[in-house]
């Protein structure tokens, strides 16, 4: 079962605030969100994909 995060619970997970991810959102950036009703949700496994295929595309430097 994935654990739902609403953007409030979000957006300190990820060292970003609240209307960074609206923005997000809006451009079609960011980790995978989804809609219940009026409340916009992120799953925690999305979220930590999201933040290792950032990790993952500016990584820089590290041992030879």
């Amino acid at each position: 079962m994935a654990i739902r995060m609403t953007s409030k619970e979000t957006a300190p997970y990820i060292g970003a605030s609240e209307s960074t991810l609206r923005y997000w959102r809006a451009c079609d950036e960011g980790p995978r969100s989804y809609r219940i009703g009026r409340r916009t949700f992120y799953d925690r496994e999305d979220v930590d994909a999201w933040l290792a295929a950032q990790k993952e595309a500016t990584s820089r430097g590290g041992a030879a």
